[in-house]
């Protein structure tokens, strides 16, 4: 745009302008940047020109557009606020100086530096609104042009926008803004949703071009008929829009009864309720959709009455009814009013007799007064924000950094948000300074701090919880990945035990040669281990492929007892003798051969150590004598060695597994107990006080066998070992109201 455009534009909507102003402005701004450049090559220069034009187009007063052309001459130039003062005047210098000291909203910096920066941007706005208009002209040309920044820049300059500004342009009553602000920031941080919904919305307009217009003409029709001049315009959701409403009801595009409405524009507030009436009487209202904001508008100056009918065709028809002032404010907001002499613009009032003590000015009257009551610019901050997102679940981490989310949002979409590193190691939730379950639901104002673990790893159960698309994703990446190398380990365990019966030292090198040997198409090492584990591939084949010159024969005998099990009684203590690749049993001392010998036991930690590890039916816990049985989808299952469902296997098939605890990390193991106690009114609770006073933790209860005198009842407990369990077996015992007390495996 040249020069004498931009004061004609001006001109045409203020013929009073002063022209000599703008072209002063013009002609300072242009030589400051001069030496300048954009990222896209253009001569720097045409940013404050592009974000003057957007402000023409809002019919904004000379001292704007002079302060839109200036508004980075301080930042990043030589020129100084005594400078511009002496040439433009106070006025514009307050705004540019206004202006200036906003820097780049850091979303990711200390809560104090954070707080101190938002608090500059509303004083300056609500000490003339015009620095609002300038800024969020200066962020709408920046958006249309992100792409020329880098990517991680780009994101976050979305980011930012959609946080910041498209609410605060929302809250400011100007929608147009909002939506354009919106839509770029949406392309930008998930552009294969953006595609998709814009793809679908042209799909969409193409079928229903004519369908849309034949209700709108069948509208103008009725109207004119009982003498009402109006103005029927159809009216399209913007992709942003419609995304946020498929998120929030998790329903398709399809199903969004409200992408096509339609704006009926009239002279006056009366038409407004004459065009209600007529409609109401000619189509049938589909209940609960009818809002009145003319009568009582909402907080940012909006007035429309909003009603739904099934029209023309059977048509589901959204309408909204207001006139052309409430149009205007509907879709500038401010810059619409802009009524006041502090604000340095003239245009009429809306009806309704909007004020100084009313919606948006009303707002930004009471945040600044708020700042100045506050003890510090913190809890400024905090409320503030908390009013810019009434669609959204607001939160803070304990050093001030806030988190938007959707609401239903829970702690596990929190963690995610603050870093997929904190996601992932997350194991506990304090909101507000109290532990809470992960699925807690965030309120806005929370402040929520995660507790982590470097040994934490997000369950599966928690992809059903998570709300966002974020945390989901990355934990579906995370138990696949830790699946993975669980698999892996254990395999590597597998394969090392197997290298051992051949009196061989494992090697990861002698593998990865072997691998052209294990598969046609070679796979990684970790891929290879992990089929081990899954029972896809034999040990014995990975051996032999790193080993070929080895026989499989010279591998050590392995102990053969004539029953499946043998129970025999040492000084030690009772032993048993399994074959597997031999149980790990101890010595009686009387000089047998240990069938163990040799050979490399699997250690266990349970379900939350490091390999992909289940219990078989009635559990077992740490000081009983455990078999593992390698299975094809869940690793190794373990049995207690008197479990009778172990039997059920091939001894080729066992397993020999240690008990490897961590007594830095305590873990519950399950176990499972008959008790037949009296049936009597208050049996089951002293059963359950017990238990829960001895630290055991009931998982299930079940009553397989209901008499007359006596009920025999099933209880699945977790216990810390064979000890603790028995503590409580004796406990229970002990009770007036328990006839017995035993351990089951089935």
């Amino acid at each position: 745009m040249r020069q004498y455009e931009l004061v004609e534009r001006v001109l045409s909507y203020d013929p009073q302008a002063n022209e000599a102003l703008l072209n002063r402005a013009y002609v300072y701004a242009m030589k400051a940047h001069k030496h300048q450049a954009r990222a896209n090559g253009d001569p720097y220069f045409s940013h404050p020109l592009e974000v003057a034009a957007i402000l023409t187009d809002l019919k904004l007063d000379d001292a704007t557009i002079a302060t839109a052309l200036l508004h980075d001459v301080i930042e990043d130039t030589d020129a100084t606020r005594t400078e511009i003062d002496q040439l433009f005047g106070r006025e514009i210098g307050a705004l540019v100086d206004g202006l200036t000291k906003i820097k780049k909203l850091d979303l990711v910096s200390k809560k104090a530096e954070q707080a101190e920066n938002f608090r500059k941007l509303l004083v300056a706005i609500s000490s003339d609104i015009r620095v609002l208009l300038v800024k969020l002209a200066d962020r709408l040309h920046n958006m249309r042009t992100v792409e020329h920044k880098r990517e991680a820049s780009r994101k976050r300059t979305s980011q930012e926008t959609l946080d910041i500004y498209a609410p605060l342009a929302g809250r400011m009553g100007m929608q147009a803004i909002r939506d354009e602000l919106e839509n770029h920031a949406f392309r930008w941080l998930q552009p294969e949703a953006y595609e998709t919904v814009t793809n679908k919305l042209e799909q969409l307009r193409a079928k229903n071009k004519r369908l849309v217009e034949e209700i709108r003409l069948a509208l103008e029709v009725k109207l004119a008929d009982v003498g009402i001049e109006a103005r029927v315009m159809g009216r399209e959701k913007k992709p942003y829009s419609v995304w946020r409403k498929m998120e929030n009801k998790q329903i398709s595009l399809e199903k969004l009864s409200d992408i096509y409405g339609f704006r009926v524009i009239v002279d006056n507030m009366e038409d407004c309720y004459r065009v209600l009436g007529v409609i109401h009487t000619t189509w049938r209202q589909v209940p609960g959709r009818f809002k009145d904001y003319v009568s009582t508008p909402k907080g940012n100056a909006y007035q429309s009455i909003h009603t739904t009918v099934l029209g023309p065709q059977n048509q589901r028809i959204e309408l909204q009814i207001r006139t052309q002032q409430m149009h205007d404010v509907a879709e500038f907001g401010v810059a619409a009013h802009a009524i006041y002499k502090e604000f340095g613009v003239a245009s009429e009032a809306v009806e309704g007799g909007l004020d100084q003590d009313s919606g948006p000015y009303h707002w930004l009257r009471q945040l600044v007064e708020t700042l100045l009551e506050g003890a510090n610019s913190e809890e400024f901050l905090e409320h503030t924000k908390l009013e810019l997102f009434q669609d959204q679940v607001f939160c803070f981490t304990p050093n001030g950094r806030l988190i938007a989310l959707p609401r239903g949002a829970t702690p596990i979409d929190f963690a995610y948000a603050v870093h997929t590193d904190v996601g992932n190691s997350a194991q506990s939730a304090y909101i507000n300074g109290r532990q809470m379950p992960m699925d807690t639901r965030l309120r806005n104002g929370d402040e929520v701090r995660i507790g982590t673990s470097k040994t934490a790893s997000p369950p599966a159960a928690w992809e059903a919880i998570a709300v966002t698309g974020r945390a989901r994703g990355a934990i579906r990446r995370s138990v696949r990945d830790t699946l993975r190398r669980q698999y892996a380990e254990l395999g590597r365990r597998l394969v090392a035990a197997e290298f051992k019966r051949y009196g061989k030292e494992f090697s990861e090198e002698s593998l990865v040669r072997a691998l052209p040997r294990l598969a046609a198409d070679p796979k990684t090492l970790d891929d290879v281990l992990a089929s081990v584990a899954r029972n896809q591939l034999p040990a014995r084949d990975v051996v032999q492929a790193a080993m070929p010159e080895v026989s499989l024969e010279q591998a050590l005998p392995a102990y053969k007892p004539k029953n499946r099990y043998t129970r025999g009684r040492s000084q030690e203590g009772w032993f048993n003798l399994s074959k597997v690749i031999g149980l790990k049993f101890r010595m009686s001392g009387d000089g047998r051969e240990d069938p163990s010998k040799g050979v490399s036991s699997i250690p266990i930690r349970g379900l939350k150590g490091d390999l992909p590890v289940t219990f078989a039916d009635g559990g077992a816990v740490p000081g009983d004598r455990i078999v593992g049985v390698l299975t094809n989808d869940e690793g190794i299952r373990i049995f207690q060695i008197h479990s009778p469902e172990l039997m059920e296997f091939e001894h080729e098939k066992w397993i020999d597994v240690t008990w490897d605890i961590d007594l830095n990390n305590p873990e519950r193991f399950p176990a499972q107990i008959k008790v037949t106690a009296l049936n009597a009114p208050g049996s089951l609770a002293e059963i359950a006080q017990l238990i829960g006073e001895a630290d055991g933790n009931i998982d299930q209860v079940r009553m397989v066998d209901r008499g007359r005198d006596f009920t025999e009842m099933l209880i699945e407990v977790e216990v810390w070992d064979l000890d603790h369990l028995n503590h409580i077996l004796n406990g229970l015992k002990s009770k007036g109201v328990v006839n017995n007390a035993e351990r089951v495996f089935d």
